[in-house]
């Protein structure tokens, strides 16, 4: 039990779900909202599926995507955390102490954790979709913290970060860690920057995760990994959507496919059917052939330059850069172009 003077955490959560199960078809039901259901069945349905990899992340694939993080072929975790450890107080002095921390796609808190001795946010707003799961992570660290004031959000921000008027306004830190801006493209990411920025507000910034260009057979490897988490975290996706859209995929009959474009700069990951099949959802239908594939995920990978000008056109200034000593990620921050230092 937190002692009385504890700050109170809260949890925010989205608009209630509606089920959708249509008895007498024999449907599973579905768990989405609306909103849900009409994204993920735009995506089922155009020419070339895709499926946003917001939807890995229920309760199962957030504690997969933890595991993804202990491998030996993934780097960007562990070379991130060196990062900080090298640069912490560096970083701090860049970024000042008492900000509001805006932690983006949370998951188990566990790095801005790391960073709060540094930073000593006035208060700490965590945001995942997950919320059952980001719910759990909060009430453990508020024991850990009792004297920050923690606000935990289960939300969508990829579709826009519109934050409640019970985040603090003064100095608005953003948190974008693991390289996660490479899940939009780079006009999608440049929208999404700008909403940051605009959301900042005065004396705002942002202090990101950035997986640079490498080796391709390192990027590959990071993505499809000898011990198949990642094919089973990717595979989950189909478990989720069976349970918001009431769809009757099989995971027996799909295959995990990863790879890096380099045209392209980016991660690939991809669902392939072993065979031709149809599936069904509430309200949708859909055949694939054999070897039709469901895009699940890209995660693009820049430059240190092209990533400062994509901040710089977003709206943000100053960029401050550190790496690792084999330059294979960075972590950046950035202030809202025209807050003084």
């Amino acid at each position: 039990m937190l002692m009385p003077r504890t700050p109170a955490m809260r949890i925010v959560s989205p608009a209630p779900r509606n089920a959708c199960a249509d008895a007498a078809g024999g449907q599973r039901p579905a768990h989405g909202a609306p909103a849900t259901l009409a994204e993920i069945t735009a995506g089922l349905l155009a020419p070339s599926a895709a499926v946003s990899p917001k939807f890995f992340y229920d309760s199962l694939g957030s504690r997969l995507f933890e595991a993804i993080c202990e491998l030996p072929e993934y780097y960007p975790t562990r070379t991130e955390a060196a990062i900080f450890a090298r640069h912490g107080s560096d970083i701090a002095r860049a970024v000042g102490t008492g900000c509001t921390l805006i932690d983006l796609g949370a998951g188990n808190c566990a790095k801005a954790a790391a960073l709060f001795p540094l930073l000593q946010p006035a208060q700490y707003v965590p945001v995942d979709i997950s919320r059952d799961f980001l719910a759990d992570a909060v009430r453990g660290l508020q024991q850990r913290f009792p004297e920050i004031g923690m606000l935990a959000l289960g939300l969508d921000f990829s579709q826009g970060c519109e934050l409640p008027d019970s985040v603090r306004h003064a100095r608005r830190l953003f948190f974008y860690p693991g390289s996660s801006i490479g899940n939009f493209g780079p006009d999608e990411a440049q929208r999404f920057l700008r909403g940051l920025r605009d959301s900042a507000g005065e004396q705002g910034g942002l202090l990101i995760g950035v997986d640079l260009v490498k080796d391709t057979a390192l990027l590959d490897a990071a993505y499809d990994d000898a011990l198949g988490v990642t094919a089973a975290f990717n595979l989950n996706l189909l478990n989720h959507l069976n349970h918001l859209v009431g769809a009757d995929f099989d995971v027996r009959h799909w295959l995990h496919r990863a790879f890096f474009n380099e045209q392209a700069s980016r991660i690939e990951m991809h669902l392939e059917a072993r065979h031709a099949l149809s599936v069904r959802w509430q309200g949708g239908e859909r055949h694939f052939g054999a070897g039709e594939r469901i895009h699940t995920e890209y995660s693009y990978k820049y430059t240190r330059a092209g990533f400062v000008a994509l901040l710089e056109r977003a709206g943000f200034e100053a960029a401050r850069i550190w790496t690792d000593p084999d330059g294979w990620f960075a972590v950046i921050h950035a202030r809202a172009a025209g807050v003084n230092p």
